[in-house]
């Protein structure tokens, strides 16, 4: 229960601090952090959260690490149900928690369209230019597999001891750097999942891919790492 509490809160601050900057702060006139601060935001909650909460847990926070860590062969696969619900669960209270913040503003009607609340797109014009279903699929699917790669290495035997969390935040800031204008990127199923159920049909109706394509890459992942360094004696 411990690990679970553990994840639940990672994934709570991740969903919260990621997602809340993008929606809060983004945009806001004179002020807004923009692109570059929203990356930073998802890398600083997964920094934070890692060393916070890492000795714990393991600090995976997204059900795609979860999967890639245990093709990997670095995590017990009887573990990883209750790891998933605990992570889902936690994202959505982080959306629950920033809907009840935005819902109180005395402007707010509700959201709609593309990329509202944070949530995941493809095949939708939200940055200017639309990447499609294929391009939403090839970036989310090579994101998360260079995202376990990180993960991977970091977290190894052999690596350097103390800087783990410190490399995958940097990778997860640099993910979103490239991958905002495409997706808004997803690369982990629990944060997609958590804001989608605020916003409805439009956002639930993609969140298959922003499973999928996660879970594929991590797998790929773990089998490349796995083989190319084993985490054996």
């Amino acid at each position: 229960m411990k690990k679970l509490l553990a994840e639940f809160i990672g994934t709570f601050w991740l969903v919260l601090g990621g997602c809340g900057s993008a929606v809060l702060a983004a945009g806001v006139t004179d002020v807004g952090i923009g692109l570059v601060g929203v990356s930073l935001a998802f890398g600083l909650t997964v920094l934070t959260g890692a060393y916070a909460l890492g000795h714990i847990s393991g600090g995976h926070f997204n059900p795609a690490v979860s999967i890639g860590l245990y093709v990997g062969g670095r995590f017990n696969a009887k573990e990883l149900p209750g790891y998933i619900i605990a992570q889902v669960l936690g994202g959505v209270l982080g959306a629950a928690i920033l809907y009840l913040i935005v819902s109180s503003s005395v402007d707010f009607s509700g959201f709609s369209g593309p990329g509202a609340f944070a949530t995941n797109f493809y095949d939708a014009n939200v940055y200017g230019v639309n990447y499609g279903l294929v391009g939403a699929l090839v970036i989310e699917i090579v994101m998360t597999f260079m995202f376990l790669i990180v993960i991977l290495g970091a977290t190894h035997k052999n690596a350097s001891l103390g800087f783990g969390g410190l490399a995958i935040g940097l990778a997860l800031t640099l993910i979103h750097l490239i991958s905002i204008p495409v997706t808004n990127t997803s690369v982990n199923p629990a944060r997609s999942t958590a804001v989608a159920i605020f916003v409805g049909a439009e956002a639930m109706g993609q969140l298959w891919l922003f499973w999928v394509a996660p879970i594929v890459g991590a797998a790929l992942a773990g089998i490349v790492y796995k083989f190319m360094a084993p985490n054996k004696d």
